[in-house]
């Protein structure tokens, strides 16, 4: 499945899902997890189905041994549960009308826990379905035939994406509330791009839904031909009952090998988690105040690098748990461990018993990367956290003694106007900082190879459009054409009155001057699709240098390209204005009462047909662009694919300035600067913008005054 069929298929079900719940009255919070327990099922028959024949035939090949397996345990063997006749799909989509889903769906989530191991029953909802029937019958078969859309060849990974999709949207209708057990996707894929966890033992002491599992498990299937569940055992801790289902589901549907236990980290530690762990993330809970300092000072997790406390006072209180969580990371790595964490942005420069622990962990040398974060890409909080990498293993390279400082503050995608993202393009070059400081060079060549082949074929796309688009706009002014010579002579005194007035003949031969023949700027388009291939051919035998040199050679003819669709864009957008303007007159002002002369014209209404026509020509071209603008990103500030600091967003800092300049201070604002961006304004033109703003300050000042006297005046009756 193409992202872009996955993207609406995720768009439809949750659609389909969150209408049928507004109709219902119910909060999103008693909705969630019935309808991720249906995700859930749907993907345990679709693969199922997948070794049904498999079951089968090992049945019948054991007919004559005496050590004969259950089906269940067959099952088990081949796709990790069974499911009874009674749990597929088909069967309760099916179910008829009189019996109630609600007691088939609770009866088939019994029947796949009954022959789980013990660590994964009571996890899947059952009794939650009977308040969804009792609020409307239909909701439960309804929500059943739009799960059903999901194709039956869909695999594991389509599943995951659509239980992530649904977990995002619920934290996000839950807010606060729902910023608990979710950390947003992205931030999640930069903390694995950073730390790479293609191996071993992963940690989670505050996994929520199991998120960071769930990206570390696509990591590896994006970037190695190994299988997730046999590359890393996963272990999770969470304190919330509920969420831990949700967590154990999640792994259930992503195939993932491993536990998720219901525990406080403060104070319980299920897996011995000292010095036992290849990779650690987690998005911890803020400024927690409320942990006993008996509950921690034994802990050995906690105290190696000193606990957070006020000097002096002899009150059972541990000040903030933003450190205990810093030493848990620090503390649950092996010799050669990676962590990477989300923090709160005051922790970076915190005193008194706080600046202690990060002196002791900073001259522990295990420090590698601090990034700053933009505002609002959480749920729970809008200011910008920060996020810390750990690396064990760096005290014995020549990086001991150095941290590398990232401010991404102004590096994001605007959801909405209170959320925020990185894109899949912000997360890898972001990521691809820290591979140049890691002297990883030849990452920076593959990942514009990427990008290089990802715009290959929207070269031509993006010229075909742009040719349908011209067409289609030639069509509309050949029908408009047709329609007015056609209608003229049985238009009133009226409408000719109000052509004239419009100044329809002037506008009309304004129309015709504007050129929207296909440019000659792009014959050249095949020939930079053939060079892609052979350019990207090329630098898997070229040293870095001649790599770097060849893609920016090509990427400046992907700019031109790029410029000239700009630049054609706009003449494109003053004919459009144009004609759109006559057309709205025509279809309001000239239309004829008897409509066959207009529709004999225009057999799709012409504003919609050109909405479309416009919408399907960008498509490519702003993907084209988007590829050319994240290729371009890298090579501006890197451009000898060699990690060199660029004010603004990156700063290696040594441990003089760290420690002597810096007094330990982990905020990457104190190391970066500042990029003060040229305004290319002449003198007379930035007197000319001055002279503007202030006039609108002075007509904001005025109304601000009316509104001013009209509350005094109305406080004024009312009192």
């Amino acid at each position: 499945m193409t992202a872009a069929a996955l993207k609406d298929l995720e768009d439809k079900l949750w659609e389909s899902a969150n209408n049928l719940r507004a109709n219902s009255g119910l909060k999103s919070s008693e909705y969630a997890t019935p309808v991720l327990g249906l995700i859930f099922l749907k993907y345990a028959d679709n693969k199922y189905k997948q070794v049904e024949d498999e079951i089968e035939a090992a049945l019948e090949a054991q007919k004559t041994s005496r050590n004969k397996k259950q089906a269940h345990e067959i099952a088990i063997d081949k796709c990790g549960f069974h499911l009874p006749d009674t749990a597929r799909f088909d069967y309760l989509l099916n179910l008829p009308e009189k019996e109630s889903m609600a007691s088939a769906i609770k009866a088939a989530m019994e029947g796949i826990e009954r022959t789980q191991e013990e660590k994964n029953k009571n996890i899947l909802p059952k009794d939650e379905y009977a308040s969804i029937e009792k609020s409307d019958r239909k909701i439960l078969p309804e929500l059943l035939k739009a799960l059903s859309d999901i194709p039956e060849d869909a695999e594991g990974d389509v599943f995951g994406k659509i239980y992530e999709y649904f977990l995002g949207k619920f934290a996000l209708s839950e807010g606060q509330k729902g910023g608990q057990f979710f950390t947003p996707t992205s931030v999640v894929k930069f903390i694995v791009e950073v730390i790479e966890p293609y191996h071993g033992t992963v940690y989670d002491p505050a996994c929520g839904s199991g998120g960071m599992f769930v990206q570390s498990a696509e990591f590896i299937r994006k970037r190695t031909d190994k299988d997730a569940s046999d590359a890393i055992y996963v272990s999770g801790q969470e304190k919330t009952g509920d969420t831990v289902k949700l967590a154990k589901m999640n792994l259930m549907v992503n195939g993932l090998r491993g536990d998720i236990k219901q525990a406080n980290s403060y104070a319980d530690d299920p897996y011995d988690s000292y010095g036992a762990f290849d990779f650690v993330m987690a998005n911890p809970p803020f400024n927690v105040k409320s942990v006993k300092e008996s509950t921690v000072k034994n802990d050995k997790r906690f105290t190696a690098f000193g606990l957070p406390k006020n000097k002096g006072k002899k009150e059972d209180k541990i000040t903030d748990a933003n450190y205990l969580w810093v030493s848990l990371f620090a503390t649950s790595l092996n010799d050669t461990g990676r962590a990477g964490f989300v923090m709160a942005n005051s922790a970076s420069d915190a005193r008194n018993s706080e600046y202690d622990i990060r002196k002791q962990v900073v001259d522990a040398g295990i420090v590698d990367v601090m990034v700053t974060m933009p505002s609002n890409m959480f749920y729970t909080v809008t200011l910008p956290a920060t996020l810390w990498f750990f690396d064990k293993a760096k005290v014995n390279t020549d990086r001991k003694d150095k941290i590398l400082f990232i401010d991404a503050r102004n590096v994001y995608k605007q959801l909405t106007r209170a959320h925020r993202e990185w894109t899949e393009e912000h997360v890898r070059n972001l990521g691809m900082i820290t591979r140049l400081y890691r002297g990883q060079n030849d990452r920076f060549i593959n990942l514009v190879n990427e990008y290089l082949q990802k715009a290959q074929p929207l070269v031509m796309e993006s010229e075909k459009s742009l040719e349908n688009y011209i067409l289609q706009l030639q069509y509309q002014t050949e029908y408009l054409e047709k329609y007015i010579t056609e209608a003229t002579p049985q238009h009133t005194k009226a409408q000719l009155k109000k052509k004239e007035t419009f100044a329809w003949t002037s506008k009309w031969k304004a129309l015709q001057q504007t050129a929207i023949a296909f440019p000659d700027t792009f014959p050249y388009a095949g020939d930079i699709q053939k060079k892609i291939t052979t350019v990207v051919e090329a630098t898997q035998t070229q040293t870095v240098a001649e790599a770097n040199t060849a893609q920016q050679q090509l990427a400046s003819e992907l700019q031109n390209l790029v410029e000239s669709h700009q630049a054609h864009q706009k003449v494109l957008a003053n004919y459009v204005k144009q004609l759109e303007a006559l057309l709205v007159f025509a279809e309001k002002q000239l239309k004829l009462k008897k409509k066959n002369v207009w529709n004999s014209c225009f057999a799709k209404a012409p504003k919609k047909v050109l909405e479309v026509a416009q919408k399907e020509y960008r498509k490519p071209f702003d993907e084209l662009a988007y590829y050319y603008e994240s290729m371009a990103w890298l090579h501006q500030r890197f451009p000898k694919a060699e990690y060199q600091d660029v004010v603004g967003l990156c700063k290696l800092a040594d441990q003089q300035e760290i420690v002597d300049e810096q007094d330990y201070s982990l905020n990457p604002g104190r190391y970066v600067g500042v990029e003060i961006e040229e305004d290319h304004l002449t003198e007379e033109e930035f007197s000319e913008k001055m002279k503007t703003f202030n006039k609108e300050l002075q007509a904001l000042n005025k109304h601000s005054n009316t509104l001013e006297t009209e509350i005094n005046s109305a406080i004024s009756k009312l009192f």
